[in-house]
């Protein structure tokens, strides 16, 4: 199923219900202790659903919002796993958005399949004890002897009888539930589908164009709009000259809402072009002048002063006053935009009792949310659906552009409508992963061991800007992967100078971890070239706390023959990083060609917990080292006179096909359970780049996007 037409079944009953002759059971996937209920059970307010027909059909519900990263195989994978079925049997829907039945809807921070990784197996698990007491009592044996196969219960004693789980499913139903924590799971080395291959299940539809996206959402008397948004930040309009907008054929409406000018027409080329035609003068507001050098400049003035204390490990001053060599140095990240390739859209529809929208969106809370404030309605009178997201990586967290779409139909008395913001909007109203500044001091021994580290991080705060408490003191999120730095430095600290520019910012793909491995890495590297040491093994010493990140850094440099020699006018580097509970390594083979840094391979090896579906975890993999080429290569957004100066994909380029290096990724097998594995590949690939480069030319990248006469 790969539509959200399935969001009707508002009368979905929570727990296990008998419900057309089906068993369904729900559970809490964000709580280890989430209970699975049975029929007049204590109701929870379930987020995640198994349903098991009389026909055999395993219907499972997946509640977090799919954008690439395969959501919609790998949490089923987990419920078919310890239910015992076959996967062809199974069938996925995604959850409607109603947080009272499934709680928290958000998708982001990598957490989905690590944070359902033990409620739906309980809930696989539960439905297989439920179904195997109803096959023992039938056949008067105990439950314990029985075994479960591919959909079956087996006899425990004569091969030729076997119950199959629809044949049970009524009965089943009618038991009272265990509770789920005493629900036997299976031990890893039982695993059938846990571990293998699996083709994500929404292929066919989406090689097919089947799948919808938000930009595929289609009602009847639609209508088709877009907006204008003022192009400095906080800024708003005066004056507009509509009159040439309006003579387009299909132009309908212009007018201003609180969030900029909309044009609505009869098709969305027609607004974008009655936009072009608009004369409208703006209000700049308070950030006319802003410019990426006085942003630079407001960051090192806040550089020169002592932040407040992340991590303070032994005495960093001291040790690095009384280190026999000292080394200081200042790097920059810019802002970035997440540029997805469906541009922002949403479709609305506002009557005066109530308000459905369609919105590819990571948090659906956030766009209830802005319909109650637009609409006056309670949520109760709002309905949401959520489509298939064409890219996310942090972007579709805000709902600023479902705002629009709301703000707009409430204009068009109940008339849906469909705003599509053209590649420009999109580019230049962002919310971008922030700009940075860092700097760093390192100390070493006679011996060429580091005795201390400081890392003072000057930056925005993402967290401060969307919580009126939280404008104040370390931000924990800013300091990711610095705080947490895996090398055992006996004085470290990290510090944190907030320093917000009026840019708005958000959550990009791996976030500050994306920023802060870059620094740190190339950082320790410097510190390695000053100890005259060998990159991998300096790292490899100082890992003796964190074996799998150790275990990691060393296979991917064994895989990539570190060491061994390369072709003329080629060179490796190496970063290894820790975020979002994954253990990651990479080494990059690159050279210079035509005055540019070209990468020609990328070996990456990464500890993930236990691996669901390879399949996914490596194109995941694949995907984070493609986002974070583009990034270290072309990605910079810079400010001028309070606007973006970037517009589209001419002059914020994407990685091409050609450019794109030989990936090869190598898998920990490990008994943990699984981690984050949609971003901890990202954090490691530039400082891999720039210590490749480094070790080439001798010339230190310090700043972001990579410039080789630096």
């Amino acid at each position: 199923m790969t539509t959200v037409t399935n969001l009707s079944r508002r009368d979905f009953l929570t727990g296990v219900t008998l419900a057309g002759a089906a068993l369904t059971l729900g559970c809490q996937v964000e709580s280890a202790d989430s209970r699975v209920t049975a029929a007049g059970g204590a109701a929870l307010a379930p987020n995640a659903f198994l349903t098991i027909h009389p026909d055999g059909r395993i219907l499972i519900t997946v509640n977090k919002t799919e954008m690439g990263q395969g959501v919609r195989t790998g949490l089923p994978m987990l419920v078919a796993e310890e239910l015992d079925v076959d996967w062809s049997a199974v069938t996925v829907e995604t959850a409607s958005f109603d947080p009272s039945r499934y709680g928290f809807q958000g998708t982001g921070g990598s957490g989905s399949l690590r944070g359902a990784w033990e409620p739906l197996r309980r809930t696989g698990a539960t439905a297989r004890t439920m179904l195997v007491e109803v096959a023992a009592r039938r056949w008067n044996v105990a439950a314990a002897d029985c075994r479960t196969e591919a959909g079956y219960v087996l006899h425990p004693s004569d091969p030729a009888k076997k119950l199959s789980y629809g044949e049970l499913v009524a009965d089943a139903a009618a038991l009272p539930a265990p509770d789920p924590k005493t629900v036997k799971l299976k031990d890893p080395k039982d695993f059938k589908l846990i571990g293998r291959r699996v083709a994500r299940y929404d292929n066919p539809d989406i090689v097919t164009g089947k799948a919808v996206y938000g930009m595929d959402v289609r009602q009847p008397d639609m209508r088709f709009a877009t907006m204008v948004h003022a192009p400095v930040f906080g800024g708003k309009p005066k004056q507009v000259d509509d009159q040439a907008a309006k003579a387009i054929p299909g132009v309908e409406q212009v007018f201003v809402t609180d969030r900029g000018v909309a044009v609505v027409a009869t098709n969305t080329w027609a607004a974008f072009e009655g936009a072009k035609k608009l004369r409208v003068t703006w209000d700049d507001g308070p950030h006319a002048e802003l410019s990426s050098a006085s942003i630079r400049a407001l960051f090192a003035e806040k550089a020169k002063a002592s932040g407040d204390i992340a991590r303070n490990d032994g005495d960093a001053e001291s040790a690095l006053a009384q280190a026999a060599k000292r080394l200081e140095a200042i790097y920059e990240v810019p802002f970035l935009h997440h540029a997805t390739l469906e541009p922002q859209n949403c479709t609305a529809r506002v009557t005066a009792e109530s308000c459905e929208v369609w919105a590819p969106t990571q948090f659906p809370n956030f766009v209830l949310d802005e319909a109650r404030r637009i609409t006056g309605l309670d949520a109760a009178r709002i309905k949401i659906h959520v489509t298939l997201l064409g890219g996310g990586f942090g972007r579709r967290i805000e709902a600023d552009y479902a705002a629009d779409a709301v703000e707009v139909a409430k204009r068009l008395n109940g008339r849906p409508v469909q705003v599509t913001w053209t590649r420009e909007e999109d580019m230049q109203h962002g919310w971008y992963r922030p700009a940075s500044l860092h700097v760093v001091k390192g100390g070493l021994s006679e011996q060429g061991q580091p005795v201390a580290i400081l890392h003072r991080l000057v930056a925005p705060s993402i967290r401060g800007q969307r919580q009126p408490d939280g404008g104040k003191g370390v931000d924990p999120g800013a300091m990711a992967g610095i705080s947490s730095m895996q090398y055992d430095v006996p004085n470290f600290r990290a510090e944190y100078v907030r320093a917000n520019t009026g840019v708005p910012i958000g959550f990009w793909r791996a976030v500050f971890d994306s920023q802060n491995a870059f620094v740190q890495e190339s950082w320790i590297d410097e510190l390695a070239h000053a100890a005259q040491a060998d990159p991998v093994a300096f790292r490899l010493k100082l890992l003796g706390k964190s074996p799998r990140l150790k275990q990691v850094l060393d296979v991917a440099a064994k895989a990539a023959g570190w060491g061994k020699p390369l072709p003329k006018g080629q060179a490796r580097g190496v970063a290894a990083h820790f975020s979002f509970g994954a253990f990651c390594a990479q080494v990059a083979e690159v050279s210079i060609e035509d005055d540019l840094p070209r990468i020609h391979r990328v070996v990456c090896a990464m500890d993930v917990g236990t691996v669901v579906n390879p399949s996914q975890v490596e194109a995941q993999i694949e995907g984070s080292i493609v986002f974070a080429l583009s990034a270290a290569l072309y990605g910079a957004i810079t400010v001028e006179k309070g606007r973006v100066v970037q517009s589209n994909f001419n002059d914020y380029p994407l990685l091409r096909l050609g450019e794109m290096p030989k990936v090869e990724v190598h898998l920990i097998q490990s008994g943990e359970a699984p981690s984050g594995a949609g971003e901890p590949a990202l954090p490691p690939t530039a400082p891999a780049v720039c210590n490749a480069l480094f070790a080439l030319t001798g010339k230190r990248i310090r700043k972001l996007p990579i410039e080789l006469d630096v």
